[in-house]
C-alpha cells in the first residue's frame, strides 16, 4: 500500500470516529433533556375525574356547600400514609356522605415531610383558585413517588395540574408561588400543630360555624361517617 494511499484511509477512519463521537453526544443530551425532572407520565386521570364528577368543588373544599358537617383532612400530599387513607378511605365517604350531600370534607396542608411538600401544597391551592383543587389532591396521591427522591419537580407539578383540569396553568403557575398561597400552608401547619397533631394525616370535624373537634386519624371510614353525623 503506497505511503498516500495510507494517510488517506487514517484520515477518513479519524473523521468516521469523530463522527460517531458527536452522534453519541447528541444521543446523551437528547436523552437527558427527555427525562429531567423525572417521569411525568401521569396515571389515573379517568379514575379521578370519575371519582369527583358531579362533586361541587371549591377551593380546597370538596362538597355541598351547604352540608352542615365538614370533615377537616390535615395532610402532606408526599406522605404515603395519606396516599393511602385517602384511595382506601376517605374514598368511602367520597361516594358516601360526600356524594349525597350531608358533607364535605376540607383539605389543608400540613408539611412535615420536607420542603417540596411545601410546594406540593402550594400548588393544590392554585388549582383550588380555578375549582380543581381536590383533582389535584386526588391525582398527586395516585402519582405520589417515593419518599425522599426529589420527584415533586416543576415538571412534575405541571402534569398533575394538567392531569386535574386546571384550565389555565399560567395563572396557577403564578398563583402557587404567590406569598399569600405560601402563607397560607404555613398558616394551616401551624393550626395543625395548635390542634396536638403530629402525624398526617390527621382529622377534625365541625359543624357550620363551629369549633374544630379533633378526632386524629380514625381507622375506618365508618368511623369518620359517625363523628361526622355527631357533628351535624
Amino acid at each position: 500500500m503506497s505511503e498516500e494511499r495510507r494517510q488517506r484511509l487514517i484520515r477518513l477512519g479519524s473523521a468516521a470516529a469523530f463522527l460517531g463521537i458527536v452522534a453519541v453526544a447528541v444521543a446523551i443530551v437528547i436523552s437527558q433533556s427527555q427525562s429531567s425532572g423525572g417521569d411525568t407520565s401521569i396515571e389515573d386521570i379517568g379514575l379521578v375525574s370519575r371519582q369527583l364528577r358531579g362533586i361541587p368543588q371549591e377551593g380546597m373544599i370538596l362538597g355541598n356547600p351547604g352540608a352542615k358537617a365538614t370533615l377537616v383532612e390535615f395532610g402532606d400530599l408526599q406522605c404515603p400514609v395519606c396516599k393511602d387513607y385517602a384511595e382506601h378511605v376517605l374514598s368511602e365517604v367520597i361516594a358516601g356522605p360526600v356524594r349525597r350531600g350531608e358533607a364535605k370534607i376540607d383539605f389543608r396542608n400540613y408539611t412535615i415531610i420536607g420542603p417540596q411538600s411545601t410546594d406540593a401544597g402550594a400548588a393544590a391551592i392554585a388549582a383550588g383558585m380555578q375549582g380543581r383543587g381536590w383533582s389535584f389532591v386526588e391525582l398527586f396521591y395516585r402519582n405520589q413517588g417515593i419518599e425522599g427522591t426529589d420527584y415533586v419537580t416543576d415538571e412534575f407539578l405541571i402534569a398533575i395540574a394538567r392531569g386535574a383540569g386546571v384550565p389555565d396553568i399560567a395563572k396557577w403557575n403564578v398563583d402557587r408561588r404567590s406569598q399569600s398561597v405560601l402563607r397560607q400552608v404555613a398558616r394551616t401547619t401551624d393550626q395543625a400543630s395548635s390542634l396536638g397533631f403530629t402525624g398526617t394525616p390527621s382529622f377534625a370535624v365541625h359543624a357550620q360555624g363551629g369549633p374544630l373537634d379533633p378526632i386524629g386519624t380514625p381507622g375506618s371510614a365508618e368511623e369518620i361517617e359517625s363523628a361526622l353525623q355527631q357533628a351535624s
